[in-house]
């Protein structure tokens, strides 16, 4: 019973390939850099996946620890801690480090040495966005150019024999740079809503959990 099903489900994806190939076939050399485009869009969403995970940005179990920081100094067992900030495997540990090497000081110090590195980390969170800024303006405009170069060679073409059927389905091997092109920015424009929150999210938790270590940091008794 499964050597059908496996065979059709073949089929289907051959099927699925050829007429894909054959829809950029007919979209002409305008394809080649929409392709590109697509190429770029789709490394710059997995990119911003990766670079964008708790782990790499705010860990739970540091974020516990940073949150706790003031009981693991009573408990004495702040050390493990300052090393896993000095390992910097994170955005938050690498904050947090910048907060405890100023410890002793007034909070107020201590929070601008945090917001000035926090302006280097800001632009590490924001990384790629840029790129699908560019691939969300470009996609749509070699679209529309693709379709405008073919429609300008069909009716170059043109007299008064013309077969108008050929000539309708020409207009419709011309847009389909425009489909793909705008194929290309929807996923773009999503994913780069989705970034610029979770952005948001991540920088409001991470102002958070350092303004309170801020506040333990500075605290005479922290004093070594």
């Amino acid at each position: 019973m499964t050597e059908p099903f496996s065979l059709l489900s073949a089929w289907s994806v051959s099927d699925g390939i050829k007429t894909s190939w054959e829809f950029l076939l007919k979209g002409g050399l305008f394809m080649i850099p929409l392709a590109l485009t697509s190429f770029v869009g789709m490394t710059a969403i997995l990119y911003k996946f990766l670079s964008l995970s708790r782990s790499r940005v705010i860990p739970d179990g540091l974020a516990r620890k940073v949150a706790g920081f003031q009981g693991i100094i009573t408990a004495d067992k702040v050390e493990p801690v300052l090393k896993e900030f000095e390992q910097g495997e994170s955005t938050l540990a690498r904050l947090s480090a910048v907060a405890v090497k100023h410890r002793g000081k007034p909070q107020r110090d201590i929070i601008l040495a945090v917001e000035a590195s926090a302006r280097e980390e800001s632009s590490r969170l924001h990384a790629g966005i840029g790129v699908l800024d560019i691939v969300i303006t470009i996609a749509p405009l070699l679209g529309l150019l693709g379709t405008a170069s073919g429609l300008v060679t069909i009716f170059q073409g043109l007299s008064d024999s013309a077969d108008h059927l050929a000539i309708a389905r020409g207009i419709a091997k011309a847009l389909n740079t425009t489909i793909f092109g705008l194929a290309i920015a929807v996923p773009c424009v999503v994913a780069h809503g989705y970034f610029t929150r979770r952005i948001e999210v991540l920088t409001a938790r991470l102002e958070s959990l350092l303004a309170d270590l801020a506040y333990v940091c500075q605290k005479p008794s922290n004093k070594n």
